[in-house]
Protein backbone atom coordinates (compact mmCIF):
# COMPACT_ATOMS: atom_id res chain seq x y z
CA UNK A 1 0.00 0.00 0.00
CA UNK A 2 1.67 3.29 -1.08
CA UNK A 3 -0.27 5.51 1.33
CA UNK A 4 -1.97 4.88 4.69
CA UNK A 5 -4.47 7.69 5.39
CA UNK A 6 -5.36 6.85 9.00
CA UNK A 7 -4.23 9.17 11.79
CA UNK A 8 -3.42 7.88 15.27
CA UNK A 9 -6.85 9.12 16.39
CA UNK A 10 -8.52 7.17 13.56
CA UNK A 11 -6.68 4.03 14.63
CA UNK A 12 -7.72 4.44 18.28
CA UNK A 13 -11.34 4.94 17.23
CA UNK A 14 -11.35 1.79 15.07
CA UNK A 15 -9.68 -0.30 17.76
CA UNK A 16 -12.22 0.92 20.31
CA UNK A 17 -15.08 0.00 17.98
CA UNK A 18 -13.92 -3.61 17.78
CA UNK A 19 -12.96 -3.83 21.44
CA UNK A 20 -9.18 -4.22 21.45
CA UNK A 21 -6.55 -1.95 22.93
CA UNK A 22 -3.83 -2.22 20.31
CA UNK A 23 -3.11 -3.49 16.82
CA UNK A 24 -0.88 -6.18 18.33
CA UNK A 25 -3.97 -7.65 20.00
CA UNK A 26 -5.34 -8.46 16.54
CA UNK A 27 -2.46 -10.89 16.04
CA UNK A 28 -2.32 -12.50 19.47
CA UNK A 29 -2.86 -15.96 17.99
CA UNK A 30 0.61 -15.74 16.38
CA UNK A 31 3.32 -17.01 18.77
CA UNK A 32 5.65 -14.27 19.98
CA UNK A 33 8.69 -16.19 18.74
CA UNK A 34 7.43 -15.93 15.15
CA UNK A 35 6.82 -12.19 15.18
CA UNK A 36 9.25 -9.56 13.92
CA UNK A 37 9.89 -7.43 16.96
CA UNK A 38 11.16 -4.39 15.07
CA UNK A 39 12.46 -3.32 11.69
CA UNK A 40 16.04 -3.11 12.88
CA UNK A 41 17.50 -1.93 9.57
CA UNK A 42 14.94 0.85 9.04
CA UNK A 43 16.01 3.88 11.10
CA UNK A 44 13.43 5.60 13.29
CA UNK A 45 11.81 8.83 12.26
CA UNK A 46 12.76 8.90 8.60
CA UNK A 47 10.72 10.96 6.16
CA UNK A 48 8.85 9.31 3.32
CA UNK A 49 11.40 10.67 0.84
CA UNK A 50 14.32 9.37 2.89
CA UNK A 51 12.75 5.92 3.29
CA UNK A 52 12.15 5.75 -0.46
CA UNK A 53 15.78 6.62 -1.19
CA UNK A 54 16.98 4.03 1.35
CA UNK A 55 14.89 1.26 -0.19
CA UNK A 56 16.03 2.14 -3.72
CA UNK A 57 19.66 1.97 -2.59
CA UNK A 58 19.10 -1.43 -1.02
CA UNK A 59 17.29 -2.70 -4.11
CA UNK A 60 20.27 -1.71 -6.25
CA UNK A 61 22.48 -3.87 -4.02
CA UNK A 62 20.60 -6.91 -5.33
CA UNK A 63 21.91 -6.15 -8.81
CA UNK A 64 20.09 -7.15 -11.98
CA UNK A 65 20.85 -10.86 -12.33
CA UNK A 66 20.38 -12.70 -15.62
CA UNK A 67 17.81 -15.43 -15.08
CA UNK A 68 18.47 -18.91 -16.48
CA UNK A 69 15.84 -20.57 -14.28
CA UNK A 70 12.73 -22.02 -15.86
CA UNK A 71 11.03 -24.90 -14.05
CA UNK A 72 7.52 -23.66 -14.75
CA UNK A 73 8.02 -19.89 -14.39
CA UNK A 74 9.59 -18.12 -17.36
CA UNK A 75 11.23 -14.74 -17.90
CA UNK A 76 9.61 -13.61 -21.16
CA UNK A 77 9.34 -10.24 -22.85
CA UNK A 78 5.93 -8.65 -22.32
CA UNK A 79 5.01 -5.87 -24.76
CA UNK A 80 4.41 -2.58 -22.92
CA UNK A 81 0.91 -2.36 -24.36
CA UNK A 82 -0.21 -5.51 -22.49
CA UNK A 83 -0.30 -4.11 -18.97
CA UNK A 84 -0.92 -0.54 -20.13
CA UNK A 85 -4.26 -1.77 -21.47
CA UNK A 86 -4.93 -4.41 -18.80
CA UNK A 87 -4.63 -1.86 -15.99
CA UNK A 88 -7.12 0.58 -17.49
CA UNK A 89 -10.07 1.05 -15.16
CA UNK A 90 -12.60 -0.79 -17.31
CA UNK A 91 -10.42 -3.92 -17.24
CA UNK A 92 -8.66 -3.55 -13.90
CA UNK A 93 -11.85 -3.26 -11.84
CA UNK A 94 -14.04 -5.66 -13.84
CA UNK A 95 -14.17 -9.13 -12.33
CA UNK A 96 -17.21 -11.39 -12.05
CA UNK A 97 -19.70 -10.84 -14.90
CA UNK A 98 -22.87 -11.87 -13.04
CA UNK A 99 -25.05 -9.38 -14.90
CA UNK A 100 -24.52 -10.04 -18.57
CA UNK A 101 -26.33 -6.90 -19.72
CA UNK A 102 -23.88 -4.77 -17.71
CA UNK A 103 -20.75 -6.80 -18.40
CA UNK A 104 -20.53 -7.02 -22.17
CA UNK A 105 -16.90 -5.88 -22.30
CA UNK A 106 -15.73 -8.42 -19.74
CA UNK A 107 -17.75 -11.19 -21.37
CA UNK A 108 -16.43 -10.39 -24.83
CA UNK A 109 -12.85 -10.43 -23.58
CA UNK A 110 -13.36 -13.85 -21.95
CA UNK A 111 -15.00 -15.10 -25.14
CA UNK A 112 -12.00 -13.94 -27.17
CA UNK A 113 -9.64 -15.57 -24.66
CA UNK A 114 -11.50 -18.87 -24.88
CA UNK A 115 -11.46 -18.70 -28.67
CA UNK A 116 -7.71 -18.16 -28.71
CA UNK A 117 -7.04 -20.98 -26.25
CA UNK A 118 -9.13 -23.49 -28.19
CA UNK A 119 -7.26 -22.52 -31.37
CA UNK A 120 -3.88 -22.87 -29.63
CA UNK A 121 -4.78 -26.26 -28.12
CA UNK A 122 -6.85 -27.53 -31.09
CA UNK A 123 -9.62 -28.35 -28.61
CA UNK A 124 -13.37 -27.74 -28.77
CA UNK A 125 -14.00 -25.63 -25.68
CA UNK A 126 -12.10 -23.63 -23.05
CA UNK A 127 -13.08 -22.34 -19.63
CA UNK A 128 -12.33 -18.87 -18.28
CA UNK A 129 -9.27 -19.94 -16.28
CA UNK A 130 -8.35 -21.38 -12.91
CA UNK A 131 -5.98 -20.40 -10.10
CA UNK A 132 -2.80 -21.81 -11.65
CA UNK A 133 -1.48 -24.73 -13.65
CA UNK A 134 -1.08 -27.07 -10.67
CA UNK A 135 -4.60 -26.65 -9.29
CA UNK A 136 -5.85 -26.70 -12.89
CA UNK A 137 -4.41 -30.21 -13.25
CA UNK A 138 -6.09 -31.21 -9.99
CA UNK A 139 -9.38 -30.00 -11.44
CA UNK A 140 -8.70 -32.00 -14.61
CA UNK A 141 -8.09 -35.15 -12.55
CA UNK A 142 -11.34 -34.64 -10.64
CA UNK A 143 -13.14 -34.03 -13.92
CA UNK A 144 -11.70 -37.18 -15.52
CA UNK A 145 -12.79 -39.34 -12.59
CA UNK A 146 -16.32 -37.89 -12.86
CA UNK A 147 -16.77 -38.32 -16.58
CA UNK A 148 -14.99 -41.59 -17.42
CA UNK A 149 -17.89 -44.05 -17.48
CA UNK A 150 -15.60 -46.85 -18.66
CA UNK A 151 -13.68 -46.80 -15.40
CA UNK A 152 -14.87 -47.86 -11.98
CA UNK A 153 -11.59 -46.97 -10.31
CA UNK A 154 -10.44 -43.73 -8.78
CA UNK A 155 -6.86 -44.19 -9.94
CA UNK A 156 -4.86 -41.93 -12.27
CA UNK A 157 -1.47 -42.61 -13.87
CA UNK A 158 0.95 -39.73 -13.36
CA UNK A 159 4.45 -39.72 -14.94
CA UNK A 160 7.34 -38.87 -12.63
CA UNK A 161 8.42 -36.42 -15.32
CA UNK A 162 5.51 -34.15 -14.38
CA UNK A 163 6.43 -30.95 -12.53
CA UNK A 164 7.00 -32.00 -8.88
CA UNK A 165 4.99 -29.06 -7.56
CA UNK A 166 2.06 -30.19 -9.74
CA UNK A 167 2.33 -33.71 -8.37
CA UNK A 168 2.27 -32.43 -4.80
CA UNK A 169 -0.59 -30.02 -5.42
CA UNK A 170 -2.75 -32.62 -7.15
CA UNK A 171 -2.13 -35.11 -4.34
CA UNK A 172 -3.11 -32.52 -1.73
CA UNK A 173 -6.37 -31.67 -3.51
CA UNK A 174 -7.57 -35.13 -4.55
CA UNK A 175 -6.33 -37.46 -1.78
CA UNK A 176 -9.26 -36.75 0.53
CA UNK A 177 -11.60 -37.69 -2.32
CA UNK A 178 -10.06 -41.16 -2.35
CA UNK A 179 -8.30 -40.66 -5.68
CA UNK A 180 -4.99 -42.51 -5.99
CA UNK A 181 -2.12 -41.16 -8.08
CA UNK A 182 0.07 -43.95 -9.45
CA UNK A 183 3.54 -42.82 -10.52
CA UNK A 184 5.10 -43.96 -13.80
CA UNK A 185 8.95 -43.83 -13.88
CA UNK A 186 11.05 -42.23 -16.60
CA UNK A 187 13.76 -43.68 -18.81
CA UNK A 188 17.20 -42.73 -17.49
CA UNK A 189 18.66 -42.22 -20.98
CA UNK A 190 15.96 -40.27 -22.80
CA UNK A 191 14.31 -38.43 -19.91
CA UNK A 192 10.93 -39.50 -21.26
CA UNK A 193 8.25 -41.52 -19.54
CA UNK A 194 9.30 -45.18 -19.68
CA UNK A 195 6.84 -46.70 -22.17
CA UNK A 196 7.70 -50.23 -21.05
CA UNK A 197 6.76 -49.28 -17.49
CA UNK A 198 3.56 -47.70 -18.77
CA UNK A 199 2.67 -50.80 -20.78
CA UNK A 200 2.84 -52.82 -17.56
CA UNK A 201 -0.46 -51.15 -16.61
CA UNK A 202 -2.21 -52.21 -19.83
CA UNK A 203 -5.58 -53.78 -19.12
CA UNK A 204 -5.82 -52.34 -15.60
CA UNK A 205 -8.60 -49.99 -14.59
CA UNK A 206 -7.47 -46.35 -14.47
CA UNK A 207 -9.61 -43.27 -14.97
CA UNK A 208 -6.94 -41.23 -16.74
CA UNK A 209 -3.32 -40.84 -17.83
CA UNK A 210 -1.52 -37.50 -17.46
CA UNK A 211 0.67 -36.54 -20.43
CA UNK A 212 3.10 -33.62 -19.87
CA UNK A 213 4.45 -31.84 -22.94
CA UNK A 214 7.20 -30.85 -22.61
CA UNK A 215 7.90 -32.59 -19.33
CA UNK A 216 9.62 -31.01 -16.31
CA UNK A 217 13.06 -31.81 -17.75
CA UNK A 218 12.18 -29.94 -20.94
CA UNK A 219 12.12 -33.27 -22.79
CA UNK A 220 9.40 -33.91 -25.37
CA UNK A 221 7.26 -36.89 -24.43
CA UNK A 222 5.92 -39.36 -26.98
CA UNK A 223 2.49 -37.81 -26.61
CA UNK A 224 1.00 -39.73 -29.55
CA UNK A 225 1.91 -43.11 -28.08
CA UNK A 226 0.78 -42.12 -24.58
CA UNK A 227 -2.55 -40.78 -25.85
CA UNK A 228 -3.16 -43.94 -27.87
CA UNK A 229 -2.29 -46.05 -24.81
CA UNK A 230 -4.92 -44.18 -22.81
CA UNK A 231 -7.53 -44.63 -25.53
CA UNK A 232 -6.82 -48.34 -25.94
CA UNK A 233 -7.11 -48.93 -22.19
CA UNK A 234 -10.29 -46.98 -21.48
CA UNK A 235 -8.51 -44.01 -19.89
CA UNK A 236 -8.92 -40.32 -20.55
CA UNK A 237 -5.77 -38.49 -21.69
CA UNK A 238 -5.04 -35.32 -19.71
CA UNK A 239 -2.50 -33.07 -21.45
CA UNK A 240 -0.40 -30.73 -19.30
CA UNK A 241 1.29 -28.34 -21.68
CA UNK A 242 3.31 -25.15 -21.95
CA UNK A 243 1.04 -22.92 -24.07
CA UNK A 244 3.99 -21.19 -25.74
CA UNK A 245 5.33 -24.57 -26.88
CA UNK A 246 2.00 -25.30 -28.53
CA UNK A 247 2.74 -22.54 -31.04
CA UNK A 248 5.40 -24.83 -32.60
CA UNK A 249 4.49 -28.35 -31.40
CA UNK A 250 1.54 -30.58 -32.20
CA UNK A 251 -1.34 -29.39 -29.97
CA UNK A 252 -3.22 -31.78 -27.63
CA UNK A 253 -6.32 -31.93 -29.82
CA UNK A 254 -4.24 -33.64 -32.52
CA UNK A 255 -2.37 -36.18 -30.40
CA UNK A 256 -2.60 -39.87 -31.16
CA UNK A 257 -4.56 -41.63 -33.86
CA UNK A 258 -7.99 -40.80 -32.45
CA UNK A 259 -9.61 -37.54 -31.35
CA UNK A 260 -6.59 -36.29 -29.42
CA UNK A 261 -6.36 -35.63 -25.71
CA UNK A 262 -9.62 -35.42 -23.80
CA UNK A 263 -8.57 -32.56 -21.51
CA UNK A 264 -5.74 -30.03 -21.85
CA UNK A 265 -4.56 -27.82 -19.00
CA UNK A 266 -1.51 -25.95 -17.81
CA UNK A 267 -0.04 -22.68 -16.58
CA UNK A 268 -0.65 -19.48 -18.54
CA UNK A 269 2.15 -17.38 -17.01
CA UNK A 270 4.17 -17.39 -20.23
CA UNK A 271 1.32 -15.49 -21.93
CA UNK A 272 1.91 -12.01 -20.56
CA UNK A 273 2.38 -12.50 -16.79
CA UNK A 274 5.67 -11.25 -15.31
CA UNK A 275 7.87 -13.01 -12.78
CA UNK A 276 6.58 -11.39 -9.61
CA UNK A 277 7.84 -13.23 -6.53
CA UNK A 278 5.78 -16.31 -7.29
CA UNK A 279 2.64 -14.92 -8.86
CA UNK A 280 -0.10 -14.26 -9.51
CA UNK A 281 -0.50 -16.73 -12.35
CA UNK A 282 -3.51 -18.40 -13.95
CA UNK A 283 -4.44 -21.88 -15.05
CA UNK A 284 -6.21 -22.79 -18.28
CA UNK A 285 -8.28 -25.80 -19.23
CA UNK A 286 -9.77 -27.02 -22.50
CA UNK A 287 -11.65 -30.20 -23.37
CA UNK A 288 -13.63 -32.04 -26.02
CA UNK A 289 -17.22 -30.94 -26.63
CA UNK A 290 -18.60 -34.19 -25.21
CA UNK A 291 -17.18 -33.34 -21.79
CA UNK A 292 -18.19 -29.68 -21.66
CA UNK A 293 -20.81 -29.99 -18.93
CA UNK A 294 -18.22 -31.28 -16.51
CA UNK A 295 -15.68 -28.56 -17.32
CA UNK A 296 -15.10 -26.44 -14.18
CA UNK A 297 -15.29 -22.68 -14.38
CA UNK A 298 -17.26 -20.39 -16.63
CA UNK A 299 -17.87 -20.62 -20.36
CA UNK A 300 -18.88 -17.53 -22.30
CA UNK A 301 -21.11 -17.74 -25.38
CA UNK A 302 -21.75 -15.35 -28.25
CA UNK A 303 -25.24 -14.76 -29.61
CA UNK A 304 -27.33 -11.98 -31.18
CA UNK A 305 -30.09 -9.89 -29.65
CA UNK A 306 -33.54 -9.19 -31.11
CA UNK A 307 -32.00 -6.50 -33.32
CA UNK A 308 -29.35 -8.86 -34.65
CA UNK A 309 -26.50 -7.22 -32.71
CA UNK A 310 -23.85 -9.49 -31.18
CA UNK A 311 -24.06 -10.11 -27.46
CA UNK A 312 -22.24 -12.23 -24.89
CA UNK A 313 -23.51 -14.22 -21.96
CA UNK A 314 -22.51 -16.78 -19.33
CA UNK A 315 -23.47 -19.96 -21.16
CA UNK A 316 -22.26 -22.48 -18.59
CA UNK A 317 -21.46 -21.57 -14.99
CA UNK A 318 -21.51 -24.82 -13.04
CA UNK A 319 -19.64 -23.56 -10.00
CA UNK A 320 -20.69 -23.12 -6.42
CA UNK A 321 -21.39 -19.37 -6.68
CA UNK A 322 -24.24 -20.14 -9.04
CA UNK A 323 -25.64 -23.51 -7.97
CA UNK A 324 -25.78 -25.80 -4.93
CA UNK A 325 -22.31 -26.63 -3.62
CA UNK A 326 -22.90 -30.38 -3.97
CA UNK A 327 -23.71 -29.95 -7.67
CA UNK A 328 -20.76 -27.73 -8.53
CA UNK A 329 -17.99 -28.98 -10.81
CA UNK A 330 -15.49 -26.89 -8.88
CA UNK A 331 -15.24 -25.29 -5.47
CA UNK A 332 -12.10 -23.34 -6.40
CA UNK A 333 -13.90 -20.13 -7.21
CA UNK A 334 -11.91 -17.72 -9.31
CA UNK A 335 -11.41 -16.89 -12.94
CA UNK A 336 -8.16 -14.90 -12.43
CA UNK A 337 -9.79 -12.21 -14.56
CA UNK A 338 -6.95 -9.70 -14.64
CA UNK A 339 -4.31 -12.26 -15.67
CA UNK A 340 -6.64 -13.61 -18.35
CA UNK A 341 -7.13 -10.06 -19.59
CA UNK A 342 -3.35 -9.66 -19.93
CA UNK A 343 -3.03 -13.05 -21.65
CA UNK A 344 -5.76 -12.16 -24.15
CA UNK A 345 -4.08 -8.86 -25.02
CA UNK A 346 -0.68 -10.59 -25.20
CA UNK A 347 -1.94 -13.26 -27.62
CA UNK A 348 -3.81 -10.70 -29.71
CA UNK A 349 -0.70 -8.54 -30.06
CA UNK A 350 1.65 -11.39 -30.96
CA UNK A 351 -0.72 -13.57 -32.96
CA UNK A 352 0.11 -17.13 -33.94
CA UNK A 353 3.21 -16.15 -35.89
CA UNK A 354 4.53 -14.01 -33.05
CA UNK A 355 4.07 -16.79 -30.49
CA UNK A 356 5.86 -19.20 -32.81
CA UNK A 357 8.73 -16.73 -33.25
CA UNK A 358 9.09 -16.37 -29.47
CA UNK A 359 9.08 -20.15 -29.03
CA UNK A 360 11.72 -20.56 -31.75
CA UNK A 361 13.92 -17.87 -30.19
CA UNK A 362 13.68 -19.56 -26.78
CA UNK A 363 14.63 -22.89 -28.27
CA UNK A 364 17.58 -21.40 -30.15
CA UNK A 365 18.85 -19.58 -27.07
CA UNK A 366 18.64 -22.71 -24.95
CA UNK A 367 20.63 -24.62 -27.58
CA UNK A 368 23.26 -21.85 -27.55
CA UNK A 369 23.38 -21.93 -23.75
CA UNK A 370 23.75 -25.71 -23.58
CA UNK A 371 26.54 -25.59 -26.17
CA UNK A 372 28.43 -22.92 -24.21
CA UNK A 373 28.07 -24.65 -20.83
CA UNK A 374 28.82 -28.20 -21.95
CA UNK A 375 32.11 -26.99 -23.45
CA UNK A 376 33.28 -26.54 -19.84
CA UNK A 377 35.01 -29.43 -18.09
CA UNK A 378 32.70 -30.97 -15.50
CA UNK A 379 29.46 -30.05 -17.31
CA UNK A 380 27.69 -32.68 -19.41
CA UNK A 381 24.27 -32.90 -21.05
CA UNK A 382 21.87 -35.32 -19.44
CA UNK A 383 19.15 -37.18 -21.37
CA UNK A 384 19.30 -37.67 -25.11
CA UNK A 385 15.63 -37.00 -25.86
CA UNK A 386 14.60 -33.92 -27.87
CA UNK A 387 13.87 -30.86 -25.75
CA UNK A 388 12.06 -27.55 -25.89
CA UNK A 389 13.22 -24.49 -24.01
CA UNK A 390 14.97 -26.31 -21.12
CA UNK A 391 17.74 -28.85 -20.64
CA UNK A 392 19.15 -30.92 -17.77
CA UNK A 393 22.91 -30.79 -17.23
CA UNK A 394 25.07 -33.05 -15.07
CA UNK A 395 27.64 -31.22 -12.94
CA UNK A 396 30.88 -32.52 -11.53
CA UNK A 397 30.30 -30.58 -8.31
CA UNK A 398 27.45 -30.06 -5.81
CA UNK A 399 24.71 -28.17 -7.63
CA UNK A 400 23.79 -25.95 -4.69
CA UNK A 401 27.39 -24.80 -4.30
CA UNK A 402 27.69 -23.99 -7.99
CA UNK A 403 24.43 -22.01 -8.00
CA UNK A 404 25.51 -20.09 -4.90
CA UNK A 405 28.78 -19.12 -6.52
CA UNK A 406 27.00 -18.03 -9.71
CA UNK A 407 24.49 -15.95 -7.77
CA UNK A 408 27.38 -13.98 -6.28
CA UNK A 409 28.13 -12.89 -9.86
CA UNK A 410 24.51 -11.92 -10.67
CA UNK A 411 23.78 -15.14 -12.56
CA UNK A 412 20.69 -17.15 -11.60
CA UNK A 413 22.11 -20.35 -13.02
CA UNK A 414 19.13 -22.71 -13.06
CA UNK A 415 17.05 -25.04 -10.92
CA UNK A 416 18.65 -27.60 -8.62
CA UNK A 417 16.97 -30.95 -9.27
CA UNK A 418 18.55 -32.65 -6.25
CA UNK A 419 15.65 -32.30 -3.84
CA UNK A 420 12.94 -33.53 -6.20
CA UNK A 421 15.03 -36.02 -8.19
CA UNK A 422 17.87 -37.22 -5.92
CA UNK A 423 18.48 -40.17 -8.24
CA UNK A 424 19.92 -37.73 -10.82
CA UNK A 425 22.79 -36.69 -8.56
CA UNK A 426 24.27 -33.24 -9.25
CA UNK A 427 21.74 -32.21 -11.89
CA UNK A 428 20.86 -28.70 -13.02
CA UNK A 429 17.85 -27.63 -15.11
CA UNK A 430 18.69 -24.58 -17.27
CA UNK A 431 16.52 -22.40 -19.47
CA UNK A 432 17.16 -19.47 -21.81
CA UNK A 433 14.13 -17.52 -23.00
CA UNK A 434 14.08 -15.01 -25.85
CA UNK A 435 15.30 -12.34 -23.37
CA UNK A 436 18.69 -13.94 -22.84
CA UNK A 437 21.38 -12.45 -25.05
CA UNK A 438 24.55 -13.95 -26.46
CA UNK A 439 26.51 -11.68 -24.10
CA UNK A 440 24.58 -12.98 -21.06
CA UNK A 441 25.09 -16.58 -22.17
CA UNK A 442 28.80 -15.90 -22.65
CA UNK A 443 29.01 -14.28 -19.22
CA UNK A 444 27.33 -17.34 -17.67
CA UNK A 445 29.89 -19.64 -19.27
CA UNK A 446 32.77 -17.33 -18.25
CA UNK A 447 31.58 -17.34 -14.63
CA UNK A 448 30.90 -21.07 -14.54
CA UNK A 449 34.28 -22.21 -15.91
CA UNK A 450 36.43 -21.10 -12.94
CA UNK A 451 33.77 -22.30 -10.47
CA UNK A 452 33.92 -25.80 -11.97
CA UNK A 453 37.70 -25.72 -12.08
CA UNK A 454 37.84 -24.79 -8.40
CA UNK A 455 35.41 -27.57 -7.49
CA UNK A 456 37.36 -30.22 -9.38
Amino acid sequence: MPFIPHSEEDVRHMLGAIGVSSIDDLFDEIPTALRVQSLQRVPEGMTEMAVGALMRDRAREDGEPACFIGAGAYDHHIPAAVWQIATRGEYYSAYTPYQAEASQGTLQLLYEYQSMMTALMAMDVSNASLYDGASGLAEAVLMAVRVNRKSKSRRVLVPRTLHPAYRRTVHTIVRNQRIELVEVPFDAHSGRTDMAALQAYAGEDFAALVVPQPNFFGVLEDCDAMTDFALQNGMLAIAVVNPLAMAVLKPPGQWGSGEGADIACGEGQSLGAPLSSGGPYFGFMCCRQALVRQLPGRIIGRTVDVEGKPGYTLTLQAREQHIRRSKATSNICTNQGLLVTAATIHMALLGGEGLANVAAACHANTAELVGALTAIDGVEPMFDGPVFHEKVLRLGAPTADVLGALAAHDVLGGFDLGQDFPELGNALLVCATELRTTAEIGNYADRLAPIMAAQA
